[in-house]
């Protein structure tokens, strides 16, 4: 073993090992990777099977070039193993399991291996096994079965503790196994198969499980369940531990006010994290006779005028000023290999139509004011472009520029449609599917429900069945009149009387160090930049903000004002937010344009800690989700900024977390990997977007073009990760 760096090639007897990552990189002592063999005893390949000696045997990219020789030449070729295998530092090699093991939870790819490994560290196992099971359908979780060193049972909150010290949360098992002696073959290998099924219905078993003991208890344990996707909760469960965020508080409030007619706001699921804790605000709401503030969102008839929500409204009118306006295009790219059913999947788009009146609405205005018209039936073509007689390297650079081309297309809202498709065949099983809706329409929500239901028609069209989903209850423009109709009078006062009393005399501008003057007239030429943060990283900011009682947006909300801050020497700043704004049940399975966007006011004064800080945004970010129903374009005109031309009013900043809860879409026969777009467009001076990866948090941030350079911004990167680090090492610093 070499003294500093990672090993390389170790001869054994003429055989050479290597331990390499997912881009064929020698991994550091202590990391897992994938075990290669090289050197002149690696065979040429599989008899008759050229296929899979294409997979195993691969060019050596250590070896030095061969005279001619080939990749076929023995000791030029590396095979893969397909063991998952680490170093140790005595220098021997530590077998973790198999590649082939990896299993995929939640969206995340997840080596077993490595959490077995972790768990066989804890004194007090003696052995462990780590698989993902799915005894619930569409409920897939991670299962650990350990058996105990001696006679002492390790409890299981405990090896969680030990797990996530080491581990990302989304490796850390649902459910954990305590077993004598762990199954084995005849062979004397694990038998998988064996396993026992954990105790039914409950994922997390770091506390006791205690049945609901009173009928509001038994309510609320049901609407957990249903919300976070289980099929049991304790009275005594915490909500956020059960991964409850802030979204889903959302919904489960919704739940609580249709279900018990009583409001509840987000302060109190905070400060009542269990099913006993916020029975006791129920019971205590309806003692008082607490009642429902807003009616039930019911079907209106279609004869007359039909009115645009308030924020279709507003991009109404911003259309009128700039028809066919590109910051609201909602491109979708998704790359498809397999056996694909174009007639099924043109079947699928149009059943979507079908069943959601609002892909088959356009605007027109009568006397100066915008109605919406929807057609009693709209079919939306799939025209297919053929590329495959196209090389290799050209079809790849025209379907990237088919798509972009595609995402840059302006909508008509007149005369839509406003949903268009295109499919771009590259080969018989290698097909692109672009999707593009305009922003009046739909919404990040929206286009997690479109997956969903695509999935669903798919699969069932496919296999020449009818549709397995029931009816819409109500349409969006149901949701338009109702809002129209509720939010007025004394509701209203008491939504602006608290976003005024939020931002009145907050700073009309955000005074950035631009590379450029800002012109008279926003423009809206853009780009992005994308980051990474480390795992270890994006870990400690979780643990932080369950220690300091607050959500992750809250976390990285504080540490991006305290950015802006330490750029512009002010104390008092407004960044804006898109929240999805489904706080009502009937609306959860709509599509259509329903997010409204927060404005967050941070007051930075004092030089106060980060902890202090974090306190204050949490305040704040609870009090707006509580009033959250407020259109922006309503308090927009409530607050009548001074207008000017140059930048957007009450922020020219935003911030988004990504913890939508989009769809994996996976269709029969198919393959999927979504596809970037660029639209080249900036809505606001910066947007910074995060959303959560595997291998930790990341994202991009969009700037403005005309006021940045590419430079600025990565520096800029790069001083927000170098602040992060330093707030999770010590929150209570000052900032």
């Amino acid at each position: 073993q070499e003294p500093e760096g990672p090993p390389i090639g170790r001869p054994i007897a003429n055989t050479e090992l290597y331990i390499l990552d997912q881009n064929l990189q020698p991994v550091p002592v202590g990391v897992p990777g994938e075990l290669y063999i090289g050197g002149v005893s690696v065979g040429r390949g599989y008899l008759h099977r050229p296929e899979l000696t294409a997979e195993r045997f691969i060019p050596n990219p250590f070896a030095p070039p061969a005279g001619g020789g080939g990749q076929g030449k023995a000791g030029t070729q590396l095979y893969k193993t397909g063991d998952l295998v680490r170093y140790r530092a005595d220098g021997n090699i530590e077998f973790l399991g198999r590649i082939d093991h990896q299993v995929k939870v939640r969206g995340f790819r997840i080596e077993p291996g490595e959490i077995e490994a972790v768990l066989r560290q804890h004194p007090a196992v003696q052995a462990a096994v780590v698989l993902a099971r799915e005894d619930v359908p569409g409920d897939k979780q991670l299962v650990a079965y350990v058996v105990p060193e001696g006679e002492a049972r390790p409890a299981v909150s405990e090896l969680r503790s030990f797990l996530k010290k080491k581990q990302p949360e989304y490796m850390v098992p649902s459910a954990f196994v305590v077993l004598e002696a762990l199954p084995l073959t005849p062979s004397g290998k694990v038998d998988r198969r064996a396993l026992p099924a954990p105790e039914e219905g409950r994922p997390i078993l770091e506390t006791a499980y205690v049945a609901p003991r009173t009928p509001v208890e038994d309510g609320l344990a049901g609407i957990w369940a249903q919300v976070l996707g289980v099929d049991r909760v304790g009275v005594h469960d915490n909500f956020f531990e059960l991964g409850g965020h802030s979204l889903l508080a959302t919904r489960l409030i919704s739940r609580v006010r249709e279900t018990f007619q009583i409001e509840l706001s987000m302060q109190d699921l905070f400060e009542a994290t269990t099913v006993a804790g916020l029975a006791g605000q129920v019971e205590a709401a309806l003692r008082a006779g607490g009642g429902l503030e807003a009616p039930p969102i019911e079907p209106v008839t279609r004869e007359g005028e039909s009115p645009l929500s308030f924020a279709q409204q507003r991009l109404w009118f911003l259309d009128q000023l700039k028809p066919g306006n590109l910051f609201y295009n909602i491109p979708m790219a998704v790359r498809l290999t397999g056996l694909l059913d174009v007639a099924a999947l043109e079947r699928t788009l149009n059943e979507i139509v079908r069943r959601h009146e609002i892909l088959r609405t356009t605007f027109t205005a009568v006397d100066g004011r915008p109605v919406q018209v929807i057609a009693p039936e709209l079919t939306v073509p799939l025209p297919v472009v053929d590329l495959t007689a196209l090389p290799q390297a050209e079809r790849e650079a025209e379907t990237q520029r088919l798509a972009t081309e595609e995402a840059q297309r302006p909508f008509d809202l007149t005369h839509g449609p406003l949903l268009r498709a295109c499919l771009l065949r590259l080969d018989g099983e290698e097909h692109v599917v672009l999707l593009t809706m305009h922003h009046i329409v739909s919404d990040g929500w929206s286009m997690g429900v479109f997956v969903r239901e695509v999935a669903a028609l798919y699969a069932a069209f496919s296999a020449r069945d009818l549709s397995p989903l029931p009816e819409l209850p109500i349409q969006y423009a149901d949701f338009a009149h109702w809002q129209r109709e509720w939010l007025q009078g004394e509701v209203l006062e008491s939504q602006l009387a608290y976003w005024k009393e939020q931002l009145s005399s907050s700073p009309p501008m955000l005074e950035l160090p631009t590379d450029r003057p800002r012109s008279a007239v926003q423009t809206s030429r853009g780009a992005t930049q994308t980051f990474a943060l480390p795992r270890s990283l994006s870990e400690a900011l979780k643990a932080l903000s369950g220690d300091e009682g607050a959500t992750l947006f809250m976390t990285l909300l504080a540490a991006f004002q305290t950015l802006l801050y330490r750029y512009t020497g002010q104390e008092d700043i407004s960044v804006g937010t898109p929240i999805a704004n489904r706080n009502r049940a009937e609306i959860e399975g709509l599509i259509g344009f329903f997010v409204n966007t927060l404005v967050l006011r941070a007051d930075l004064s004092g030089d106060p800690s980060f902890e202090e800080l974090l306190g204050r945004v949490r305040e704040v970010a609870l009090g707006a989700y509580t009033h959250q129903d407020l259109p922006f374009e309503m308090l927009v005109e409530a607050l009548q900024p001074e207008r000017d031309l140059s930048h957007t009013p009450l922020f020219q900043v935003m911030f988004v977390l990504q913890n939508v809860p989009l769809e994996t879409l996976e269709l029969p026969d198919l393959t999927l990997r979504p596809l970037e777009v660029d639209k080249g467009t900036a809505t606001f001076d910066l947007t910074l977007v995060i959303g959560e990866r595997p291998d930790g948090l990341g994202g991009y941030v969009e700037y403005n073009t005309d006021l940045f350079d590419e430079a600025t911004i990565e520096r800029m990167l790069g001083h927000f990760q170098t602040l992060l680090e330093s707030i999770a090492a010590d929150p209570g610093r000052r900032i």
